[in-house]
Parts: structure tokens; sequence; C-alpha cells
């Protein structure tokens, strides 16, 4: 079954019986808001989207898993981002609250961008405020309404919840002759997931043959911070994916090893379904 909210946020409930394990995929929207009035070239613009990861991960509710999947793209509004996180030079008029703009707001990133790449405009001029908020009100609290509402749930169900925020990432050099690594996984130095959880993860795709780097260079950003607390039984990880692996990063069409990463990623969802249960046994009822 499979809940849509307003064309902004579906979730995909399990199958089966389900298990405490959350998956969501931020930035793989496609659904370009009519009033989303950019100026930069759209096949430039479209590089921004963590295409085609909804798919990669599109098999878990069938092993018992939820996932929610952003319909809108993370360059309209970004919810992996603070709802403060903005650079006020972008803004026509004065935003009404304290703003608290990261590096990646600074650099034209933040949670409503305002470069489409370094040195390349995404509008013809500053947004409205009213523009903002509204994207806010109506793309940003769905999402994260639904999520926290979603982990609720799971939680009160089985006392933990497992949470796999889902990312792709483009291909980058990280040394003389080295090509980035296959996945990224980031718990924010340990603070969001119980250790066992990001080893299993990590351990799990190395075992696969796949290269892994630990919260270098991406530690996980607002999605795991903001609802993840490990004392408590809220564990949160950013899994980051090369594109290259699944598809032709210029085009954005998929390629043969798409069919070979989802039946890898199939199989690390067994392992954490697996982990999750064993960990929760119990705990519901306690």
């Amino acid at each position: 079954m499979s809940l849509v909210i307003d064309d902004v946020v579906v979730r995909h409930d399990p199958v089966g019986p389900p298990v405490p394990l959350l998956f969501d995929s931020p930035h793989s929207g496609t659904r370009y808001p009519a009033d989303f009035d950019f100026t930069c070239p759209f096949p430039l613009l479209r590089q921004a989207e963590d295409t085609h990861v909804d798919e990669l991960f599109a098999m878990v509710p069938d092993l018992g898993a939820t996932l929610l999947c952003a319909l809108f793209p993370r360059s309209y509004i970004d919810v992996n981002r603070a709802p403060d996180d903005i650079d006020p030079v972008m803004l026509e008029g004065e935003w009404p609250a304290p703003v608290n703009p990261s590096s990646k707001s600074l650099a034209g990133m933040g949670l409503v961008r305002h470069l489409c790449r370094p040195g390349i405009p995404m509008y013809d001029g500053r947004l409205p405020v009213a523009v903002v908020q509204e994207r806010i009100e109506n793309y940003w609290r769905p999402y994260h309404d639904l999520l926290s509402e979603t982990m609720d749930g799971i939680f009160s169900q089985f006392g933990a919840v497992y949470h796999i925020n889902c990312h792709s990432m483009p291909s980058f050099v990280i040394g003389p002759e080295r090509q980035s690594p296959d996945f990224v996984i980031g718990d924010r130095d340990g603070s969001t997931a119980e250790r066992g959880f990001t080893r299993l993860v990590v351990d799990t795709l190395r075992s696969m043959g796949y290269t892994v780097r630990l919260n270098d260079p991406y530690k996980g950003v607002e999605l795991v911070r903001r609802y993840s607390n490990p004392a408590r039984g809220r564990h949160s990880l950013q899994l980051e994916i090369d594109r290259r692996l699944y598809m032709n990063e210029e085009t954005l069409e998929i390629h043969a090893g798409f069919q070979v990463l989802r039946n890898d990623l199939i199989a690390l969802v067994h392992v954490l379904r697996d982990y999750a249960l064993a960990r929760t046994a119990g705990l519901a009822a306690e």
C-alpha cells in the first residue's frame, strides 16, 4: 500500500509482515513544480537529482521495510537541510526569524539553492521571502512530518527503528589515479547510530567487493541528525552510492550495472532486516 501526500511525498508500506527498517530517498524526485522559475539549463539542473535511487530501493517493501520518497526535486527545496539554512543574500525582503546559513548555503547550495553550479545562477534575481516560506510549508514540512510520523510508528511497534537515508553521489577523484569509493556511509562520527549497525552496513558491502568509506567525505546531514537518538533506539545512517555503478552520469540513463547493484542491495536489506529484528526482539513488550 502506498500513501501519497499532495504530489509531494509518497510512502510505500510493507507488503508483508513489517520489520523495523525505514528507507528514505529525499533527492530522487523528478516532478518539477510549475512555479519553479529557474533560468539555468534544465539538463544541468537535473544533475542535482539522485536519479533512480528510489528505483534502486523500490523492492524494500517486499522485504518488510518502509520506503519514503520525495516526488519534487532537491533543487526546488532540499529537505536534507535545516529550515533556517538560508543565505539572506538570496532573499528579496527580510526573513522574519533568525537564519543560520551553513557553509553549503553560503556556497549557494542550502535549503533553497541560488546556484545551479558554482558560477551558474539558478534564478535571474533574488527570491521573495514569501516564495521560500511557501516551499517550506508545502514541501519541506510535509516530508519531515511524514518521516517523523513513520519513524514514531515503527518505534512504537518494535521499540526501536533503523533508518537508512539513501543518496547517490557523482564520481570524484580522491587522489592520483584513485576512483571515488562505491559507497560512503555517514553516521556523523558515530553519533546517529549504534556502532554495530554502522559496521554491519560497511562490512556487508565490503564483503560484496565494494569500496566503502565511513564519514569521508559525507558524514550525514539534516535527515540523520534530526531524527536519530541511538541511546533511545533511533538509529540513522546516510548511504551514498557512486552513480557510475548504475547509470550514465551525463544522460542519467541506467546501464547494465543497475540490476547488479539492485541485487546486492536486496542482499544488504536481508542482512539489515535480520539484524533489526534480532535487536528489537521483545523490546516493544517491555
